[in-house]
């Protein structure tokens, strides 16, 4: 059973508390002869979404978003955020105890580099880097003559006095009418691959690989159904698959050890001494350094490269696919039951981002069947639209204006779907330029709805797309525009996506987000999202080469006022037209008459 953890609206910052933790992290320290510490925001598998006995960097620091570091010398400390989180770090975090700084204009490794000296012992705790990530810290400190240090046990754990247990949740098992491949068949294929790549075992270290792998889930962490372990599938040989006893029913535990051999976590490090001589692949962008060590100290062999499962995993089967259909037809129903109670509440010139997101949890509750939302909803109201990746909290919650935009993404998590859609919608009358920027972003969107493209083809080829009618006008949007999405697993799904640094080709199965924007600080934000699979297209005759194209999958009006006609091309219209056709067919019989009646207006044709 996935417990549901919906959105919460305060800060709960514990900066006020940093100087002091600091200062007896600095103590700790001094008594380990190490002059300087690194606190990632990550647990042992890079999880997005990390369970809160791992979120040592909140903990030390009082900041609490998704992406940050902090590194801590004997004189000096700085705290490392992205440009979503520039103006919430300050809100949080004691910046008289921490210097902020940018990932991108001063990344930790430089930072280090420059502010440390010949002779200094930078300690690290090696379950929270991946290689890559120590590498560049090791090379950080051998440039200033200083020495990066593995730590056994991590300082901060020993610090935090009243920190939470670790997840205990149960695992559940995924039915097969949802898997549609039992997990003897997927380890089968994950074997031949790795015959292909001449590996003689994998170390599962991406719990959305692990719980792809073997048909389970479960709620180790928010808003990501995920059962948190580890496995090791050797290319010849029984498996072993790692995760916590508490965790498992007898029927549970009777299922999976027809597949594998069940241990506790606990013995995972034991048992890769078994692996000298041999040749393990770790997965490059997941798998803890400690991993690296223990394999290369035993006398294997390290390949670290991509995890094949990843890719298994974004080409859904047929019966992923259904699934997902019949989950956004759901979340269409419910989502076009928000924007039509929106469309009544905004000009009461009272509704609040924070009691919208609440609506629209309501009314995805109201299907019976929601587990959880995908990710925190972005409920941006005017200028607070215009950061990306906002989080309404208390502190910044703020009333839907008049003549005000209205930007709201979010996402729901369903057994046999997972979901993720933005609109924006005008509160009044918009002004010419909100038009005509809303056009040439649903321009972009229509351009990669609609995209034909050969086989092979990459998201970064694609990606230009949504942007020409933007750069037509000198205008241009600072994000992907496109993410892979799991099968009742994360929102954010790997390896393919629709950006520059899109490089895996897109296939039939894979599902992405196509979500173009455009930002006016200190004014609004537009993003127009919909889910979109990958599926294969007729060819026309006299084609040389088999193509693709996408299906649109999500079901929700796009408002009509906000759009400028006069800048689509009559097969843009056609497009607009058709799509919002198929919304009012499919989610009219699933929602009450008086939004019934407000959709047959909302999609009538432009």
């Amino acid at each position: 059973m996935f417990e549901a953890r919906f959105q919460t609206f305060d800060d709960q910052s514990e900066g006020a508390e940093s100087g002091r933790r600091v200062a007896a992290l600095r103590a700790e320290l001094n008594r380990r002869s190490l002059d300087g510490f690194l606190v990632p925001r990550a647990d042992r598998q890079q999880n997005e979404y990390l369970p809160a006995s791992e979120e040592r960097l909140a903990w030390l620091t009082g900041f609490t978003g998704s992406a940050g570091a902090a590194i801590v010398l004997a004189d000096r400390a700085a705290l490392f955020v992205d440009g979503r989180y520039t103006v919430q770090v300050r809100s949080q975090a004691d910046t008289s105890v921490f210097a902020i700084e940018h990932f991108v204009d001063n990344p930790p490794a430089v930072w280090l580099e420059n502010n440390i000296k010949a002779g200094d012992r930078i300690g690290f705790d090696p379950w929270l880097h991946t290689s890559d990530s120590a590498e560049r810290f090791a090379k950080a400190c051998a440039k200033a003559g200083a020495t990066l240090v593995a730590v056994d046990d991590n300082p901060v754990d020993k610090l935090w006095s009243n920190r939470p247990a670790p997840p205990a949740a149960p695992v559940s098992l995924r039915p097969l009418t949802l898997a549609g491949e039992s997990a003897a068949d997927k380890l089968t294929r994950i074997r031949d691959e790795l015959s292909k790549l001449r590996a003689d075992a994998l170390i599962v270290s991406d719990p959305q690989n692990l719980d792809w792998t073997f048909n389970i889930r479960g709620s180790d962490v928010a808003h990501t159904p995920l059962a948190l372990g580890f496995a090791a599938i050797p290319r010849d040989g029984r498996p072993r698959l790692y995760v916590e006893p508490d965790k498992l029913s007898n029927e549970v535990r009777h299922a999976l050890e027809e597949l594998a051999d069940v241990r506790p976590t606990d013995a995972l490090d034991r048992d890769l001494a078994g692996y000298a001589n041999k040749t393990v692949l770790l997965d490059q962008s997941s798998a803890a350094d400690a991993l690296t060590r223990i394999v290369s100290e035993n006398g294997g062999k390290p390949m670290r490269t991509a995890d094949p499962i990843t890719l298994m995993k974004a080409i859904k089967n047929n019966a992923e696919i259904a699934g997902t259909r019949t989950a956004h037809l759901r979340d269409g129903a419910a989502m076009t039951r928000f924007l039509c109670w929106l469309d009544h509440e905004m000009p009461s010139g009272k509704l609040t981002e924070i009691e919208a997101v609440k609506a629209l949890e309501s009314f995805r509750r109201d299907t019976g069947l929601l587990k959880d939302v995908s990710f925190p909803s972005i409920s941006g109201a005017g200028p607070n639209g215009a950061i990306v990746h906002y989080r309404v909290t208390s502190a910044s919650n703020r009333v839907i204006g008049k003549d005000e935009m209205f930007l709201i993404d979010s996402g729901a998590q369903y057994e046999d779907g997972t979901t993720d859609i933005t609109r924006t919608v005008i509160n009044g009358a918009p002004t010419e330029e909100m038009r005509d920027r809303f056009t040439r972003v649903l321009k972009g969107h229509i351009a990669i709805a609609e995209a034909v493209f050969p086989v092979g083809t990459t998201g970064a080829q694609l990606d230009p797309l949504a942007r020409i009618a933007l750069w037509q006008a000198g205008l241009d949007f600072d994000h992907g525009t496109g993410h892979g999405v799991g099968s009742y697993l994360s929102v954010h799904e790997g390896p393919a996506r629709i950006s520059k640094l899109g490089h895996t080709p897109l296939k039939p199965g894979m599902i992405l987000s196509n979500e173009p924007g455009y930002y006016k600080t200190g004014a609004y934000g537009i993003r127009i999202e919909n889910l979109v699979l990958v599926i294969a297209a007729a060819s026309p005759d006299g084609a040389e080469k088999p193509l693709n194209a996408f299906e649109t999958l999500s079901f929700a009006p796009i408002d009509r006022r906000l759009i400028d006609a006069r800048l689509l091309t009559a097969q843009e219209l056609h497009w607009l037209n058709n799509y919002h056709a198929r919304v009012r067919e499919a989610v009219s019989p699933l929602v009450d008459p008086a939004t019934q009646s407000w959709l047959e207006q909302a999609t009538r044709a432009v």
